[in-house]
């Protein structure tokens, strides 16, 4: 049977369409998986860098001994911050088409929402800073004022930690949830995040009532890890992109 020849520009145009779906979604999935890794690495590097410096009764002489390797583990959350960030905004356009609600929720609890508590982290850190300065040139009777000021910031960051820990587990959940029902990965990698979210968000809760389950948060570090890989290499299922519905879900 012959076509006709707007039938096979059709054809065509259809599948120019379909090529150019692939290869933004294949850029998106790498860009992604490349802004987790970045995420990562940046906040292993500012544990690493700050080490045990908060520490101990004389953590504000530390501090002021070492103010170059905090304002340098100060950045590398601000990098973590920022990378990770960007990715609920990166991968919007292709969540929205299988749940928008879910895809605007990710945005704001790790687009907005943990954003605001890493930019409340790195100023801490720089307010430590401050602090052990003060310390330094106080007077000896002065010194007890400036230790439980940064007593009272160290814990306020702790709490602030699980709070951050909370808001973080949620918006995975949010994450892993659309990937698990679309395929858009393999569902063992999906589910995966599924359990590693919620056990983050048990050892954040758990902080909250001086109960520290913080090994927990540890199972999502290589799961994201792996999820990049499979990102870069892999990329979305081009079956779950092609089939996914012109009109976003709201449910």
């Amino acid at each position: 049977m012959k076509m006709s020849g707007n039938a096979i520009l059709d054809q065509m145009s259809t599948g120019n369409k379909d090529d150019g779906k692939m290869n933004e979604s294949k850029t998106t999935a790498r860009l992604v998986g490349v802004l987790f890794i970045i995420g990562t690495v940046a906040g292993i590097l500012s544990v690493l860098i700050t080490g045990s410096i908060f520490s101990g009764s004389d953590y504000l002489v530390k501090v002021f001994e070492n103010q170059n390797q905090i304002v340098t583990g100060a950045l590398c959350i601000l990098v973590m911050g920022l990378s990770l960030a960007l990715v609920p905004v990166v991968v919007y356009p292709i969540l929205k088409k299988h749940n928008r609600t879910l895809a605007l929720g990710y945005v704001v609890f790790r687009g907005a929402l943990e954003t605001f508590s890493v930019l409340f982290t790195v100023m801490a850190y720089l307010l430590l800073i401050i602090l052990s300065r003060e310390n330094a040139n106080a007077a000896v009777s002065d010194a007890s004022y400036f230790k439980n000021t940064g007593t009272l910031l160290l814990d306020g960051m702790d709490y602030f930690g699980a709070i951050a820990a909370i808001i973080f587990s949620l918006g995975a959940l949010m994450l892993y949830y659309v990937f698990y029902k679309s395929k858009l990965i393999p569902r063992w990698l999906s589910g995966w995040g599924v359990a590693a979210a919620i056990l983050y968000l048990a050892a954040g809760v758990s902080i909250m009532y001086s109960f520290d389950l913080s090994i927990l948060q540890f199972v999502m570090l290589p799961q994201e890890m792996v999820m990049a890989a499979w990102l870069i290499i892999k990329g979305f299922n081009p079956i779950a992109i092609a089939s996914a519905p012109a009109k976003p879900k709201t449910n």
